[in-house]
Formats: C-alpha cells, structure tokens, sequence
C-alpha cells in the first residue's frame, strides 16, 4: 500500500521526495520490531520519544517514516501535526475500516469494565449475533479466546483485532475502553454505536495528573458514540457529560434516571431487583453479589436497549449468565471452613465494594489480602490501607505487581492508612507466603478477600512477567 494511500484524510505538512507514492508492506511503531518495507511511525510516548529509535528503524530496513519532529537528512519521511493519530488513521485505512461493519459498543469507568461486557456479550449471543469482546481478561472472537497484553490495544493493533473479528464474521463488538486509551488516542477515529460510563474513583494519577484530567479523558468517549449510557448516581457524571455530542440514557439507582433499580435485594450469591424504564417494571436477578453489580447490570441494560434488545429479554438472560473469572471468584477450598474469593479489586473504591459485599454473607471474619501496584499512583496507597482498615476484620498488607519499586516501600506507603482504626493487620511481603499465612490462621467461616489480581496468572516483578495464579497456589498449599 502506497504511503498518501495509508495517509488518506489526513493533514500532511511535508514529506521527503517521493515518499508519498512509496510502497510498504508493513506498519511498526516499535524499532525492535521493524521489518524490510515496513513503514516506520515515531511517536512521543509516556515513557520514551519514538524519533530517538529513527536510526535504528532505518537500520533495520524501514521503507520510511512518519514522524513529527522532521529527522536527520537522507530519512525517507512524512511528518504530520501528530503522529500518534496519524498511526490510528494509518491502521483504519490499511484495514478497510472494520469498525464501520460492526456495531460497536465501547465501555469506559473505573470499575466494573470487565464485567458489564461480558454481561453484554452474553445477551448479544442470544439474539443470534457474533460478538467480538476485547477487554483486560481476554480478547474474543465468538467462543475464540485471544490473550491480551492491555485492557485496549494501541491503534493499529486494535484495528488490526478488529479487522480479523471482521472477516470471521463478527456483527458486533464490546470493548473496554481505557482512560490510557482515550488519551493517547488508541481508539481515535472509530464511531462507536454505544458508549457505557460505569464510574469514576482514585485510579491511574500517576499518568493523568488529576481526576478532572482522568474524567476529561473518559469524556473523549462521549464525543464518539451515537448513544451514551451514564451513572446518574456518580458525582462525575456532569462533568463527563459536558459537550457530548450523543443522545444520553441515564441509570440508577437513588438519583433521578431514565432507568432505574427499585426493590434491591442483595444475597450472598445473587442481586436482584426490579427495572423500571418509562412504564415498564421488569424483574430482574444476576447470580454474581455486590450491591456494585446492580450499576453493572442497569448499564448492561441500557446499552442492550441502545442496541435494540427489550430489557425483558437481557433480564432472561442475565439469570443464567455465567460467573466472571477473578470478580468475586471463589476458589475451592475441599475440605476447610473457611471461603477464598478471589477479585480485581485495585482502587479504593472497588475494595469497598466487595469487602462490603463479602461483609454482608460472612459467617465469620471478612479478611483483605491485599497490596498495591509498583510504578503506578502512590496517592491512592494509603487510601486503600483505609479501605480494608474499615471493611474487613482483618488485613494482610502484600506485594502486587511491585514493578521496579522495593515492595518494602510500597507497603510503607500504605500502613499509614491502616493506623488509628483499631483494625489487626499482618505485613507478609512475599504475595505466596501472605496466602499461605492466611490460609493457616483461618478460622471457621472466615471469608479470605485477594485482592487485586483477578484474572492475572502473573506478577510483574521488575520487567519481567513472572507466573502467580492464585487459584494454583490455594490448591497446591492445600
């Protein structure tokens, strides 16, 4: 495909002679990737300045680059006002724009990502559709499970994905939208039919800076989608709202919305409530716990109605809807009197959430396991130490993903907030140990709470991945 081919509908503000009309087998925005023909796209990162590698793409055979910042003479480039867009028009037209044959459906919010989409999915499914899924525990295509390296690919990538749902005959997609997304452009370009707002609490300042700067990234999402499904109850909603371009259905459930939940009812296994939207009173019941999952499935309502599927119907199928991996997940424990639950749990917020919810069905003690990510928003360390400090009856303070950090320093930063409360805490550095520690002074109908992993089967541990699958380490230890 030809350079301006790739650029079509894009500014162009100059190029090298004849580099427009050159041929390229390939796009890579990463040096270490680069292959003979390839076309190379230097963008400014978080962390480092693509236009830094332009020697070695070149090295490495680049047939040209798209850059910015104008490169050294004898570099076959075009530069444009903003090369990280570019590369998401450049991946679109080197795809055929594959979001444009599917229903797209993106959901955005701090908490509950996962779950509202694979809730959607499954009501999707039943009307007959095939349904692309692409999210933090995994991408799909149909039943196709795909790893996933983040919660939303880099533009190209995701039109990449994209095209493949595509061509295997997928009519629709649900995606998680990430803040990180949203700002650094991933999705730019793709008109989404849906877009879901699930909520906003403390998470990811340490790349947004503030919450207003968090929100406004969330809020791209609403200047991109036909119809937007918002949380009447979250105080962000105002703000998100501002300027967007889609018509707005609202959900709730104490504030004033266009689709609210009367009569909640919470188990320790299922919620259940009534949905009342204009004249109609549907009852409905998920078998997954947490007054968090009425907002999850009120949203996962709202966006089926968006998408034309009568809330009678999801209702029906959200009865029998299966358990999400690492939401409130229980792990066998054959044989003890005690309950292991594993969750994502890795804000503030969302560990309220399922400490609450685990306080509400617990015989006995409600125990957090829990630590925080290395490299990652230190303001909210302390925060989560005051979570578990007054929701559980007991902490375990560990190591998550330390990254490059000395876990010794993460967990110094999260005591502060488990002082003063009177609630008993154990600090276990070693994540195994802590489980094993836990796990030993268990007591009959103790609910142990980990937190934070989830879905994950590794730690990060510097730059490395290694493997950690708590389900593996509960059984083996038993």
């Amino acid at each position: 495909m030809k350079v301006k081919e790739l650029l079509h509908g894009w500014e162009i503000l100059s190029a090298a002679d004849g580099v427009l009309e050159t041929e390229v087998s390939g796009v890579c925005w990463d040096s270490r990737e680069v292959r003979p023909g390839d076309l190379f796209v230097a963008m400014t990162g978080f962390a480092a300045d693509g236009h830094r590698f332009i020697p070695q793409a070149m090295a490495a055979g680049a047939a040209a680059v798209l850059c910015q910042n104008a490169p050294e003479d004898g570099v076959p480039f075009v530069r444009v006002p903003d090369s990280r867009r570019a590369l998401a028009v450049v991946g679109g037209n080197f795809f055929g724009h594959p979001a444009d044959a599917m229903k797209m459906t993106g959901v955005t919010g701090t908490n509950g990502k996962t779950t509202t989409t694979y809730l959607l999915k499954e009501i999707l499914e039943s009307t007959g559709a095939k349904v692309g899924l692409i999210g933090t525990n995994q991408n799909m295509i149909g039943q196709e499970a795909l790893p996933a390296e983040r919660t939303t690919p880099e533009s190209f990538a995701l039109q990449a994905l994209l095209a493949q749902m595509r061509d295997e005959g997928c009519t629709h997609v649900v995606m998680e939208v990430s803040s990180h997304a949203l700002a650094l452009d991933r999705v730019y370009g793709i008109p989404y039919d849906v877009g879901v707002f699930t909520n906003l609490t403390q998470d990811h300042l340490d790349f947004h800076q503030t919450m207003e700067a968090y929100c406004g990234a969330k809020a791209i999402l609403f200047r991109n989608c036909r119809a937007g499904v918002v949380n009447a109850d979250d105080p962000w909603t105002p703000r998100l709202t501002e300027g967007a371009s889609c018509k707005l259905l609202t959900y709730g459930e104490r504030a004033a919305a266009d689709l609210r939940a009367e009569d909640v009812s919470l188990g320790m296994d299922h919620v259940s409530f009534t949905a009342v939207y204009r004249d109609s009173r549907t009852p409905v019941r998920v078998n997954i716990p947490g007054g968090f999952m009425v907002y999850n499935t009120l949203d996962v309502l709202g966006a089926a109605l968006e998408l034309g599927i009568p809330i009678e119907q999801s209702a029906a199928v959200l009865s029998r809807a299966a358990h999400v991996k690492g939401r409130v997940e229980v792990v066998p424990t054959p044989g003890k009197a005690y309950t292991i639950l594993i969750d994502y749990a890795h804000s503030p917020d969302s560990m309220v959430n399922v400490l609450q919810t685990v306080k509400g069905f617990a015989k006995g003690r409600t125990i957090a396991l829990f630590g925080c990510g290395g490299d990652r928003d230190k303001g909210k360390r302390p925060k989560m130490g005051r979570a578990a400090a007054e929701n559980a009856d007991f902490a375990i303070v560990t190591t998550d993903n330390p990254r490059t950090e000395r876990p010794g320093d993460i967990i110094a930063d999260i005591l502060p907030g488990l002082e003063g409360l009177g609630t008993p805490y154990e600090v276990v550095e070693d994540r195994v140990e802590a489980i094993h520690w836990a796990m030993d002074h268990a007591e009959p109908g103790d609910v142990i709470v980990l937190c934070g992993k989830g879905h994950e089967t590794y730690q990060e541990v510097g730059h490395e991945k290694r493997h950690m699958d708590e389900r593996e380490i509960v059984r083996d230890y038993l």
